[in-house]
């Protein structure tokens, strides 16, 4: 099966051995999405704003691939702190229309550079 990788500049670049995402057959792999501002580099100031950002990298991530955030099929969310699961539920759930994804939802000791949510997803063509 031939892969194609995804990448654009208006999401943050890969900080390790990885692609942002790949395409492979009629689905598309993005990588975790933290609240890293794509120009800076830098983290957004506190869950909210990072779970805004988180989004709109993936959404960015999206556009790249030629596909809309309505096509993500799957989500897994990755916080540091569960007390969180609200703030980044509402956020979430502001930028789905209609069907939502399938999701997991699990808290973990540390996130990469400090992040308090990470997002990976799965898109289907």
């Amino acid at each position: 099966m031939a892969r194609e990788i995804i990448a654009t500049d208006k999401a943050p670049g890969a900080i390790g051995p990885y692609s942002q995402g790949v395409r492979a057959g009629s689905f598309c792999f993005f990588s975790g999405q933290l609240g890293l501002d794509p120009a800076t580099g830098q983290l957004a100031d506190g869950v909210r704003a990072q779970a805004e950002q988180v989004m709109k990298n993936i959404e960015a991530l999206c556009k790249a691939a030629g596909a809309s955030l309505d096509q993500i099929v799957k989500t897994t969310i990755f916080l540091k702190d569960m007390a969180d699961f609200a703030v980044v539920n509402e956020v979430y759930g502001s930028y789905f229309k209609g069907d939502k994804p399938a999701r997991s939802t699990v808290a973990v000791a540390g996130l990469p550079k400090g992040g308090l949510v990470e997002i990976e997803c799965v898109v289907a063509f």
